[in-house]
């Protein structure tokens, strides 16, 4: 995303992102000069410098056969910006909770991007009152670790099942073996179950697309398959080579590739 697309993501107009753009590399600057240096014709450039005036992002100054224009500074510009965003976002937070109340309903939903999936899953942490089962991958486990450590904190059952090489030393930890994480295509999942109520399950193989469900069946099968790996991983932790042994070739190669990983003899 290039600056002027950013700018307007911040609400600018396109022709007052390249107003602005333009007198950053060249001011003091007349319409005429904006105009040629920006390509926004000259019959909308100083309705596009009025408006950045009238916001305090243009400043401007009669000359003898002229008005001239300057740019506010980035930094000050920028301060002031976030400083509304986050005013505004203040406001929202304490206004939109106000029309909604989550009801539980079998439907199964989807969202569509990795931030807006990472977003709900943080607000699901946050919610939590009892216990909190995930799969994760290292990448997952940076964004939500702090989340994670907080309900640990809170008293929460904390059930984690780590897909890829990342540490958590909280709550109860199982690290999935790596080749079983393959064939189960959960080394990009991030599957998250709360409270037996609710379930998130993601994947980012080709692009992010997250399901929602408060069904209750859905939701039971979701925390019973994390429930049994970590089950599962907790009973290989006390097998011997022994028993191991005993194993089919196929099932053994699976135990094997976990102490691989994490170093066991």
């Amino acid at each position: 995303m290039d600056l002027l697309t950013k700018l307007v993501a911040i609400g600018f107009t396109e022709y007052e992102a390249k107003v602005y753009v333009a007198l950053l590399q060249e001011y003091p600057a007349t319409g005429y000069q904006i105009s040629k240096k920006s390509g926004v014709p000259r019959s909308m450039v100083y309705e596009a410098l009025g408006r950045l005036h009238a916001r305090g992002a243009v400043l401007e100054t009669g000359e003898e056969r002229a008005t001239v224009y300057r740019p506010l500074p980035p930094e000050v510009l920028l301060d002031h910006y976030e400083m509304e965003h986050r005013r505004l976002i203040s406001e929202l937070r304490e206004g939109l909770p106000r029309l909604y109340t989550a009801q539980d309903e079998d439907h199964v939903w989807t969202i569509n991007g990795r931030e807006s999936a990472l977003s709900y899953a943080t607000q699901m942490i946050r919610q939590a009152e009892q216990e909190v089962y995930l799969v994760l991958s290292d990448a997952d486990l940076g964004v939500l670790h702090d989340e994670i450590v907080d309900a640990c904190e809170r008293g929460l059952d904390v059930g984690t099942l780590l897909t890829g090489k990342a540490e958590l030393s909280c709550g109860r930890v199982a690290r999935h073996p790596p080749l079983e994480s393959e064939l189960q295509e959960l080394t990009k999942t991030l599957v998250m179950i709360v409270d037996q109520r609710e379930a998130l399950i993601t994947t980012t193989d080709y692009e992010t697309t997250a399901t929602i469900t408060r069904n209750r069946n859905l939701v039971l099968i979701a925390r019973q398959f994390v429930w049994m790996e970590l089950f599962t991983q907790r009973i290989y932790a006390r097998l011997g080579a022994e028993l191991l042994a005993r194993l089919e070739p196929a099932d053994r190669q699976i135990f094997e590739s976990l102490a691989d990983h994490t170093g066991r003899d």
